[in-house]
């Protein structure tokens, strides 16, 4: 019977060619399939039932006529047996499967597993098949090696064993809920895949280099005694993270069934944060500065990259988990897209802490997030800096290194958001100062911010220069540093003197150090044999030593008290004569600018 069928599809139309005409039309989605009813019947019980339904309900019309004669009434008898025979030669059993799962695909396999053809059970197929084999009730019971049985042999012994195809199969079951989910189809594909993810966490076992796996295109002889595979037996996956990118395919609801099931598993946090983050890049415009459209085909709407973004924020591990300066990066694009979406607080504040615990690994273009609030006029969104810096400092502890990070980069982000002319004086001041002293070993970035604020800032008063200037600590600054801010024309009056003061102190340490060092006598170790044995039997010339020690270190000590005295004397000497030159040039002023600004300005100086 097999080698005498073909099939063939005219339009939206599916022939079966058996050299019999069809008696079966079953309509599915836009196809229509001419069949035959006893093929049909001796494998799907529902179809079996519905054909007999109908030829139970089909009775000939029946039409009057008047008998003028016995012959004309003969041949009118004929006429109509005539007609009667072409109705029912024409006459179709009818049957529509409206949402049948799989579709006009999967119904035709069906159909040609019902006239006895080989199809082929992929991973991708094998889902909707199984559905298809429990809507026409293809089981065991009514027909020995049936559908139903092939498709779940295929399964236990096929899918289920390889993490690659139980990944394919979930995949397929998008269009197949409720009835996969019901048939237990997710549930098992879910299981297999979090049990074999599991036995790959690097906590464990280590990744593997490659994973031999059965082939997912080989056929199955569904009319043989079990599962044949074709093609080549194993194959090496290319490294040991490929399923990260599969399961990017998965639809949303089952991705986070899928994530929880793994979570059940007590797969390690790392891996789990790693699938949220591929999918959300995949799935959400805007995580990626570089790339503003999504890796998926269809683009989702806003409201759906919202519930997605505040989905994945909430099964997020609350524990640090992998640090890298991607998934840093990552986590600042989810950010931003939160705030362009206006997200929930929780999901906003939740992204915040976990950029906190790893703040060091940011990036100054991490830091530059537009401000999308309308109560704040600001560039930039200062505020959520701040509150990643307080989360910072939270979970910090002893990490030394890490803080003098996070220091540098706050004086980078104070430098560029210093050019915002509404920056507030004070909210500069209360981000320059939210770090610990410790965290700068040097102010000298701070003090390149405090300098741009203020160029930028040309309009604000004295007080608010003063109070931008005190962030600086000018014992930090270097001596280039220094130089440049005693020169600074910019800088109030008072920050200035601090400078030149601290730098005469450097200055003084500086020189006091340098002569210490050419004074300092020859150490024990360089001392000649006889010297030390000399030492070491006469206590008095010891003693001698001791004394004459005390007294050259004290002559030390005058010398560079005199040194720097010196020093600080021709510094105040040059001071006084500056000032000699800014008060005489404020007299010749005098006569153009108000008393009152002169007097302000003579009483500063």
């Amino acid at each position: 019977m097999t080698a005498g069928i073909a099939t063939n599809s005219k339009g939206q139309a599916w022939f079966c060619t058996t050299g019999l005409p069809s008696d079966v039309v079953v309509d599915v989605d836009d196809m229509t399939f001419h069949l035959h009813k006893f093929p049909l019947m001796a494998k799907c019980r529902k179809l079996h039932e519905l054909i007999t339904e109908q030829e139970a309900n089909v009775t000939p019309d029946s039409v009057g006529v008047e008998r003028n004669s016995e012959q004309e009434n003969e041949e009118i008898q004929e006429d109509k047996a005539e007609k009667a025979e072409d109705e029912k030669q024409e006459q179709y059993c009818h049957v529509t499967f409206p949402g049948f799962p799989g579709g006009p695909e999967t119904f035709e396999m069906a159909a040609k597993f019902s006239y006895a053809v080989k199809i082929e059970l992929t991973p991708s197929n094998v889902a909707p098949l199984r559905c298809a084999g429990e809507v026409l009730e293809m089981t065991e019971e009514y027909c020995e090696g049936n559908l139903i049985s092939k498709t779940e042999r295929f399964l236990s012994q096929t899918v289920f064993r390889s993490l690659r195809d139980s990944i394919e199969t979930l995949k397929s079951c998008e269009h197949l809920i409720p009835l996969a989910e019901s048939l237990g189809i997710v549930e098992r594909c879910i299981d297999s895949i979090a049990a074999k993810v599991s036995a790959m966490d690097p906590s464990l076992f280590g990744w593997p280099v490659n994973e031999a796996m059965p082939s997912s295109t080989g056929a199955v002889n569904s009319q043989g005694g079990g599962a044949r595979r074709i093609g080549d037996a194993t194959r090496a996956t290319a490294g040991g993270d490929w399923w990260l990118d599969e399961l990017t395919f998965v639809t949303p609801t089952l991705f986070k069934r899928l994530i929880m099931a793994m979570k059940g598993q007590h797969l390690s946090n790392e891996i789990i944060e790693n699938c949220l983050l591929c999918y959300a890049k995949r799935h959400i415009p805007g995580i990626n500065r570089t790339c503003r459209k999504p890796l998926s085909s269809s683009i989702p709407s806003e409201i759906e990259q919202k519930e997605l973004l505040e989905a994945m924020v909430t099964i997020l591990p609350e524990q640090n988990c992998t640090r890298s300066s991607t998934s840093v990066k990552l986590f600042f694009g989810m950010l931003r897209t939160a705030n362009i979406l206006n997200a929930s607080d929780d999901t906003k504040s939740a992204l915040e802490k976990k950029i906190g615990s790893q703040f060091e690994l940011a990036t100054l273009d991490d830091l530059l997030m537009p401000s999308y609030s309308y109560l704040t006029e600001t560039l930039y969104d200062v505020d959520c800096v701040q509150r990643i810096l307080s989360h910072f400092l939270d979970s910090v502890e002893d990490r030394t290194a890490a803080l003098m990070l996070v220091g540098k980069l706050i004086d980078g982000y104070l430098s560029e958001i210093a050019l915002d002319a509404n920056l507030k004086p004070e909210k500069f001041c209360e981000l320059a100062a939210a770090l610990p002293e410790q965290a700068r070993v040097y102010d000298d970035g701070l003090y390149r911010s405090v300098d741009v604020y203020i160029k930028a800032h040309q309009w604000i008063p004295e007080s608010d220069r003063e109070k931008v200037s005190g962030v600086l600590d000018c014992r930090k600054l270097t001596l280039e540093a220094c130089t440049h801010a005693a020169q600074n024309e910019r800088l109030p009056l008072r920050a200035v003197v601090q400078v030149l003061f601290f730098e005469q102190l450097q200055l003084r340490h500086a020189i006091a150090g340098t002569l210490m060092a050419a004074d300092m006598g020859p150490s024990d170790s360089e001392r000649s044999p006889a010297r030390r044995q000399e030492v070491v039997e006469d206590d008095e010339t010891v003693v001698e030593e001791g004394e004459d020690g005390t007294w050259r270190a004290a002559v030390r000590e005058n010398q560079v008290l005199r040194l720097g005295m010196d020093s600080m004397r021709t510094r105040v000497h040059e001071l006084e004569r500056e000032c000699t030159t800014m008060r005489k040039a404020i007299e010749k002023i005098d006569h153009v600018e108000p008393p009152g600004w002169r007097g302000s300005l003579t009483r500063k100086f």
